[in-house]
C-alpha cells in the first residue's frame, strides 16, 4: 500500500494538470484567435494542435534517433488511430458536436489524401529523406494556406468578445505545459500501478504508453467541446494528426 501512495498522488496531480491545463489552453487560444482574426478552427488546426503533439513528437524523434523505425511509425499512426476513434468518439458520447462543412470536406479529406500518400511511400517499407523533407513541405504550405483564409461560419462559435493581451502569450505556453506534463505524469503513475499490479511490459506499452501520449488531445478537445468550442475541438484531433503524420514523421525522415 505503501507503495501505491505516490503513485496514486501522482495520478490525482496529473488529472488536476490536465484539466486545467487545458481550460489555460483553450481560453487563452480562443482570445487570441479573436485578435489575430482568425476561426477557432484554425486556431484548433495549428497552435493547439501543435502543442498537444510534443508527446507524440519526443517519442517519435527519439526513437528515430535511437534507429527504432517501427516505434517511430507504429507511434505516429497509433496516436491517430486514438485520437480520431477513442477521444474524437468519446467526446461526441459525451456531448453532440457540430460542426462546419470544411472540417470534413477540406481537413478531413486532406488528412485522408495524406494518409493515402504516406502508404504510398511505405510500401516498400522505407520512408526517405526526400518523401520526409516532401511530407514537411506540405505541411507548411498547408498551415500557410490556413492562416490565409478568412473565418467561414460555423468554424468560429459565438460568445463573450474577450479581448487577448499580452498575457494570454504567457497563459497558451502554461496551458501546453500543463497538458503535456500532465501527459508524461500520467503515463508515468499509471505504469508504476501497471507494474504493481503484474501487467506485462508489452500489455503496458499497446495501452497505458500509447494512450498517454494522447492524454493532451483528449483532455484539450474535451474542454473545448464543454466550451462549446467545438470546431477547435475537432480541430485540434484533425490537426494534431496531420502534424503527426506530415511533420512529426517528416522530421524523423530527415
Amino acid at each position: 500500500m505503501s507503495t501505491l501512495f505516490p503513485v496514486v498522488v501522482g495520478l490525482a496531480i496529473s488529472i488536476g494538470l490536465l484539466w486545467k491545463g487545458s481550460e489555460l489552453l483553450v481560453d487563452s487560444a480562443v482570445r487570441i484567435a479573436r485578435k489575430l482574426q482568425v476561426s477557432d478552427l484554425t486556431i484548433g488546426l495549428t497552435i493547439v494542435a501543435i502543442g498537444t503533439s510534443a508527446p507524440e513528437f519526443a517519442v517519435t524523434i527519439n526513437a528515430a534517433v535511437r534507429g527504432l523505425p517501427d516505434i517511430s511509425v507504429s507511434n505516429v499512426v497509433g496516436s491517430n488511430i486514438f485520437n480520431l476513434g477513442f477521444i474524437l468518439g468519446g467526446c461526441a458520447a459525451i456531448r453532440t458536436i457540430e460542426t462546419s462543412p470544411s472540417v470534413v470536406w477540406r481537413d478531413g479529406l486532406f488528412l485522408f489524401v495524406m494518409s493515402c500518400i504516406l502508404a504510398l511511400f511505405l510500401r516498400d517499407l522505407i520512408l526517405t529523406p526526400q518523401e520526409g523533407l516532401a511530407l514537411f513541405t506540405v505541411l507548411l504550405l498547408y498551415l500557410f494556406c490556413l492562416f490565409l483564409k478568412k473565418p467561414s461560419i460555423g468554424e468560429t462559435q459565438k460568445g463573450k468578445a474577450e479581448k487577448a493581451t499580452w498575457k494570454d502569450v504567457p497563459l497558451l505556453l502554461t496551458g501546453i505545459a500543463g497538458v503535456v506534463g500532465g501527459g508524461h505524469l500520467l503515463v508515468w503513475s499509471a505504469t508504476a500501478m501497471a507494474r504493481a499490479l503484474g501487467m506485462s511490459q508489452w500489455l503496458i506499452g499497446v495501452t497505458i504508453v500509447a494512450a498517454g501520449t494522447s492524454a493532451p488531445e483528449f483532455a484539450t478537445s474535451l474542454m473545448a467541446a464543454y466550451k462549446r468550442r467545438y470546431a477547435m475541438s475537432v480541430g485540434n484531433l484533425i490537426g494534431s494528426d496531420l502534424y503527426n503524420l506530415l511533420g512529426v514523421l517528416g522530421l524523423a525522415a530527415m
